[in-house]
């Protein structure tokens, strides 16, 4: 079922530890250690990668060899120019020169840097058991009529009495009611994934590829309600965007747009400011790929909305963008994360109700190589001091973590998570690709699934009352994509061809 397979949306992360900018020369000391080589050159673009975050045989067959690209290091003549797509994509690649056609560091260097990381990474390392895992009696699956193959979800944003759904392959925005009964589509090219839904019309970010690439062919497109009016690209030419939010930032009473380009080897993240004829103009916050999510309020405090970003692909972490209030804004660093971390998304709460935002985020992504199980994905909680300082508050191990949705859902007055996994431990555990946490109290918590969580691979999730009887419920969209090794699951999710799922809360 090769055809079917389909690029992952967050494709290419943490084999990317080199691409986002040129390692400085260094010391010219001959005497140094390969340990002191790669303190000097792997912690020159990020965050220094131990050894230990990856098994030896990764290193060695995967992860080492792309190094040595990002280092001008290949093995032969034709594979730099392998790396690099055609037409404008590549274009943009060589001009960040992403893959330099000289070695930055000589060889003798670059093998004691390999031979560091290969002397030093675990040949094995332990893993969490498996979950404890009950069937869930607060939430029923409800499957729609309605089949797609092969299901290619982009896009879950549910609301009160329905949901809309993004497919790739379709390439339509969808509606459903709460009866999960299809109502409307639209045609809006490959890979609708942020949307925002406003009284009189409908933001579409869509990628315009879903699989990974730099060329421009992404576009913001605006989808008026109620009929009248066509479909209007208010901006286009985005590099593979996966995220748009929506504020006045600079006070001229003008929505302006933050966009995520998360492209693949270039990228950016950009504040786009809308002027009084409805056209926009780009201000570049970072340019760097793999920009995740965004979130925007006042983080510190003054009055003026700032912008919280998610990156991933190789520099990964959360940058706060400071409103000055003079249409500037001024970048800092407030969590660093490791390079092979492959960050997925988070989500804002007070989780403790002391007035500062805390970040619910999820580390899972696990599509750049033939995945290995990473102790480190999960969920986790950092606690915000009041000080934008920000400090991990709880971990909880979930092999694929790719969303976290804090919600009480029970009602008994604190928060549980609601969980997906796009990489769940399929040998040991497949039907995790959905937890459900419940707190029982000071985050000692129960997990559950549905019976059913294997019939789709669960790549986004939302929350709402979808049918309109005063609880939460969750709808999980589905994406059939290779499992390696491949025991036929996807020849089952394409043959089945479910969309989503909708579990129904059974409090009311």
């Amino acid at each position: 079922m090769r055809g079917y397979l389909l690029s992952l949306l967050l494709s290419v992360g943490s084999l990317a530890v080199f691409h986002a900018c040129r390692p400085t020369a260094g010391p010219s000391q001959s005497n140094l250690t390969g340990a002191e080589w790669a303190r000097i050159h792997c912690a020159a673009c990020h965050q220094y990668p131990e050894p230990e975050l990856l098994p030896k045989s990764t290193w060695e067959t995967h992860v080492l060899p792309r190094m040595g690209y990002f280092l001008g290091h290949y093995p032969d003549a034709d594979t730099r120019q392998q790396m690099i797509e055609s037409g404008p994509g590549g274009q943009a690649v060589k001009a960040r020169r992403v893959f330099p056609e000289q070695p930055l560091i000589d060889s003798a260097t670059w093998l004691a840097i390999q031979g560091f990381y290969l002397e030093n990474a675990p040949a094995v390392w332990d893993l969490p058991a498996p979950l404890a895992l009950d069937t869930t009696s607060l939430f029923q699956a409800r499957f729609p009529d309605y089949f797609l193959s092969p299901p290619s979800t982009t896009l879950i944003d549910a609301f009160p009495g329905g949901l809309y759904l993004g497919d790739a392959n379709k390439q339509r925005l969808m509606v459903f009611d709460q009866n999960l009964n299809l109502r409307q589509q639209a045609k809006v090219r490959e890979g609708a994934v942020s949307l925002q839904d406003n009284p009189t019309d409908l933001l579409l970010t869509v990628m315009g590829s879903f699989s990974p690439t730099d060329a421009p062919k992404g576009f913001l497109l605006q989808l008026p309600k109620g009929g009248g009016q066509p479909p209007q690209i208010l901006i286009d030419s985005l590099q593979r965007p996966v995220h748009s939010a929506y504020a006045d930032l600079n006070g001229d009473g003008r929505m302006d747009v933050v966009i995520a380009e998360f492209a693949k080897w270039t990228g950016r993240l950009a504040w786009w400011e809308q002027h009084p004829d409805g056209t926009f103009t780009p201000h570049t916050l970072r340019a760097q790929p793999g920009a995740i999510k965004t979130a925007i309020q006042d983080f510190n405090g003054d009055g003026q909305p700032d912008i919280l970003a998610l990156f991933g692909q190789g520099d990964e972490g959360f940058w706060l963008y400071e409103n000055q209030g003079n249409a500037t804004f001024r970048e800092k660093s407030i969590l660093r994360l490791p390079a092979s971390y492959g960050s997925s998304t988070f989500r804002l709460l007070d989780y403790n109700k002391d007035g500062h935002t805390d970040i619910l985020y999820t580390a899972g992504d696990n599509a750049d190589y033939p995945p290995v199980l990473k102790p480190y994905h999960g969920i986790y909680l950092f606690e915000n001091n009041g000080e934008l300082g920000f400090e991990q508050a709880f971990f909880q191990p979930l092999p694929g973590a790719y969303d976290a949705i804090p919600g009480d859902f029970d009602q008994d007055g604190d928060l549980d998570l609601a969980t997906i996994s796009f990489f769940p431990d399929f040998k040991r555990q497949p039907e995790a690709g959905f937890v459900f946490f419940e707190n029982l109290g000071g985050w000692t918590m129960r997990a559950s699934t549905f019976p059913q969580s294997t019939l789709g691979r669960w790549i986004v999730m939302d929350s709402a009352d979808i049918d309109s009887d005063g609880d939460e419920d969750l709808v999980l969209g589905a994406l059939a994509f290779e499992v390696v090794p491949d025991r036929g699951e996807i020849e089952g999710w394409v043959q089945k061809g479910i969309p989503f799922v909708v579990l129904e809360n059974q409090l009311k």
